[in-house]
């Protein structure tokens, strides 16, 4: 992944719009990274696996809500499944 200043990304945006159409493109700011620019392609591929996974989990969460497999607490709950306990 190419990395660039803040500065760099702004007076030479075309060609990081070009660059990130290949591959991702870290911004830093004082040294320190702040944000990566990404194609469309790729962000529409990064929200597609983000939503399938999330579908995978309340799959299974029904799947356990099916087999008598319970859970009282709310929060209990939400801990479990951000931490993947759901997945398969």
């Amino acid at each position: 992944m190419e990395i660039l200043t803040a500065n760099k990304a702004k007076t030479h945006f075309g060609e990081m719009l070009m660059k990130v159409q290949k591959e991702p493109v870290q911004i830093d700011k004082n040294g320190k990274p702040i944000a990566v620019v990404v194609s469309i392609e790729d962000y529409e591929a990064s929200e597609e696996v983000k939503l399938q996974m999330l579908k995978n989990r309340f799959k299974q969460v029904d799947d356990d809500i099916k087999n008598g497999l319970f859970v009282d607490d709310a929060e209990e709950f939400f801990e479990k499944l951000i931490a993947g306990e759901f997945d398969e």
